[in-house]
């Protein structure tokens, strides 16, 4: 049994800078590569950022494209989000998925297929 937990989230100001980590628990954990989501309130899910295990590819939205940075640590079975420039368009909640083997990654929430329960991240304007 495995379960994916966000930590790092708060508040910060606008133009400030956080990061997020998702730690995978449990004996065994396989997956593709993992991501990162968004959701504010009212609004649907957004795809951020996702990464792949083996090779380290990155993917990213256009709207992060150069203020986010995503890593991993194979090792220790985590990823993180390094998060720049925030501003009040970035207040959400972040989730953290595995990401189900693909030609490539993917930024549909249905290529992924467990979820860790979010942290929140507030930017203050």
């Amino acid at each position: 049994q495995v379960q994916l937990v966000e930590s790092g989230g708060g508040s910060v100001q606008a133009g400030g800078a956080l990061t997020l980590s998702c730690a995978a628990f449990g004996d065994t954990f396989s997956s593709f590569g993992m991501g990162w989501f968004r959701q504010a309130l009212g609004k649907e899910r957004e795809f951020v950022a996702a990464i792949r295990w083996s090779s380290g590819s990155t993917f990213y939205a256009d709207t992060v494209k150069g203020r986010f940075t995503i890593s991993k640590d194979n090792a220790k079975n985590t990823a993180y989000l390094q998060m720049n420039s925030l501003s009040s368009e970035d207040s959400a909640v972040y989730y953290c998925a595995a990401h189900r083997v693909r030609i490539g990654l993917s930024r549909r929430p249905d290529d992924y297929y467990m979820w860790g329960q979010g942290t929140q991240v507030t930017v203050s304007s």
